[in-house]
């Protein structure tokens, strides 16, 4: 028997199952943002450092963890389309170009990560670190451009994407698509600052000092430019009692700030190197927290809520029991790996 939720924007006789699948749906995505948002920053992060043993070490510093934290994206995209088919549907042909750009920047990345090392010549050398840069900043672009173009709203007719192919073309989905290449570079940087020493790392610290400030300013511009693209955004930040929860999201913002440049600089003790690593994550999961805040309960804005979009029962009760068993199996391999590959990386590693 399904039990029922009917408080705030729930209705009443909902199922409980469309909420926890939006949980795990929130939970997935916000899980590959923070991981494999500082392995795409580190390929950004190539336009600034040219130094070769520099490049490696940065490199290195993700060789064995970057493809698990990609295990999240597909598992997001599957996930989407066992238990919100209606909204894979829509979501996917308004931002198709997108798409289609953003997996063929992984595809260049991932194949330039494998190839670099063993590049027979300088120039061939070049040619892949060329390629891991461009495919990062691309899919970067790309996921923050397909944050931007769902927020602003989707066209429906008849339960499919009713708009045309550049509907997703606008200043603020460029926008955000130029904030998210930022902060991902502030991930690389504050994870480079942890996992690296010497030149490098005072390195990583000037351009963390810098794209701190840059991330704060683009991502305060975001969060007060999207409560204006729905009225029901609006309503939710700024309208009481609505405002009060609002402003845990710049008070949030400002203690992360202050601890975040506070540590940056800090030589004293060991952790500070990461701390400024762990407060970039918390700007990002403020960030995330706050648009699920604005958007909830709806999935496509701003017509198609998660009952809407949910598939059949049968379907959530025969999908769930998966999900359950396998985000704990990636999370204990994610952990396992990062245990075991803990500690500075060395000029002169390689990676095999």
């Amino acid at each position: 028997m399904l039990t029922t939720l009917s408080f705030g924007l729930i209705p009443a006789g909902s199922p409980w199952l469309p909420v926890a699948f939006a949980c795990i749906m929130a939970f997935i995505i916000l899980m590959y943002v923070i991981l494999d948002g500082f392995d795409l920053g580190i390929g950004i992060l190539f336009a600034l450092e040219r130094d070769k043993v520099n490049r490696d070490v940065m490199v290195n510093s993700i060789a064995p963890v970057w493809d698990g934290n990609e295990t999240w994206l597909v598992l997001g995209g599957s996930t989407l389309y066992g238990a919100f088919p209606e909204a894979y549907s829509v979501i996917l042909p308004a931002v198709y170009p997108l798409v289609i750009l953003m997996l063929m920047g992984l595809i260049f990345r991932g194949t330039a990560f494998e190839f670099r090392f063993r590049a027979p010549t300088e120039k061939l050398r070049r040619l892949w670190d060329w390629a891991f840069f461009g495919g990062s900043v691309v899919a970067s672009f790309c996921q923050g451009a397909i944050l931007g173009g769902v927020m602003q709203g989707t066209k429906i007719s008849g339960a499919q994407f009713g708009g045309g192919v550049l509907n997703w073309l606008t200043p603020f989905s460029m926008f955000c698509g130029v904030a998210v290449v930022i902060g991902y570079a502030l991930l690389g940087a504050t994870w480079i600052i942890w996992r690296a020493s010497g030149g490098l790392q005072e390195s990583m610290r000037r351009y963390a000092q810098v794209l701190g400030v840059a991330m704060l300013a683009l991502f305060g511009v975001v969060g007060l430019w999207s409560p204006f693209l729905n009225p029901d955004f609006y309503h939710r930040w700024f309208v009481y009692p609505g405002i009060f929860a609002t402003a845990v999201a710049p008070i949030s913002v400002l203690i992360l700030a202050y601890f975040f440049f506070t540590h940056l600089h800090r030589f004293d003790a060991a952790h500070h190197d990461r701390t400024p690593f762990f407060c970039a994550l918390g700007w990002f999961v403020v960030s995330f927290g706050g648009l699920g805040y604005s958007i909830f309960p709806e999935i496509v804005p701003p017509s198609l809520n998660i009952w809407q979009a949910a598939s059949p029962v049968p379907s959530e009760q025969f999908l769930l029991p998966g999900v359950v068993v396998l985000i704990p199996i990636i999370l204990a391999y994610n952990i396992f790996a990062y245990y075991v590959f803990r500690g500075k990386i060395e000029p002169g590693a390689h990676y095999h």
